[in-house]
């Protein structure tokens, strides 16, 4: 069995008694690093709620590029190492950063996997954005309002969505601010975005958007049409 976990946005409130349970079953825990040897994100936050012991720990390299290729050769690579646990009976967990439903590496380890024939179980916990709005005391949405999560990356579609939707939920966007201000200045939303950077972590941060910049990867943006 394959467990893939969502560790939170950076609390250990974000981490689900069903995360801890299945860390305690796992014989290995794959943990996500950009680089060997690197600080694990996923990993201290797991820790925080869960005691694993060093041996129980396998690292998975997955580079911080938009290179398809080199992002499927690292996919594949990942998923050999867990196929191999597996395949000596091993019970595996993967940890991963916020929920694995949403822009997250280990729904495509997953698909490799169960391609394979082994049994991969989903454990959820409470995805950054969620975690964003309950920091910054706003509500994502309410009544019959509509709501829609898009990447910071794809800013057409941000443009193309943005008069149709009441609260548009913008991810991975420490990068996109100041495109994202010049955006919504002339529609004079810009006091209706909230920026969540490092939710759950001892750099968090909550503010309004302005086009200074200087927000890290972990950032999100609500634009509540409502706020």
């Amino acid at each position: 069995m394959l467990y893939l976990i969502g560790v939170g946005a950076g609390s250990r409130d974000c981490i689900t008694l069903g995360a801890i349970n299945a860390i305690e079953k796992a014989d290995i825990v794959f943990v996500p690093v950009k680089k060997s040897g690197e600080k694990s994100t996923a990993l201290e936050i797991i820790k925080k709620a869960v005691k694993i012991s060093p041996e129980k720990i396998t690292e998975l390299e997955f580079p911080m590029t938009r290179d398809s290729e080199k992002l499927k050769k690292a996919h594949t690579v990942a998923a050999e190492k867990i196929i191999s646990a597996l395949d000596k009976n091993k019970t595996a967990a993967l940890i991963t950063l916020g929920d694995v439903s949403v822009y997250s590496t280990a729904s495509y380890i997953g698909k490799i996997v169960r391609q394979e024939g082994f049994d991969v179980e989903t454990i959820s916990a409470v995805p950054s954005f969620v975690a964003a709005a309950n920091a910054a005391d706003i509500s994502l949405a309410e009544g019959d309002e509509t709501i829609i999560i898009l990447p910071a990356a794809n800013m057409e579609k941000i443009e193309e969505y943005l008069d149709d939707f009441d609260t548009l939920v913008i991810m991975k966007a420490g990068g996109k601010i100041k495109e994202l201000s010049a955006l919504l200045k002339p529609r004079n939303l810009e006091n209706n975005a909230v920026v969540c950077s490092d939710i759950g972590m001892e750099t968090q941060k909550i503010s309004r958007l302005t086009d200074e910049g200087g927000y890290g990867y972990f950032t999100t943006v609500i634009l509540r049409k409502n706020i």
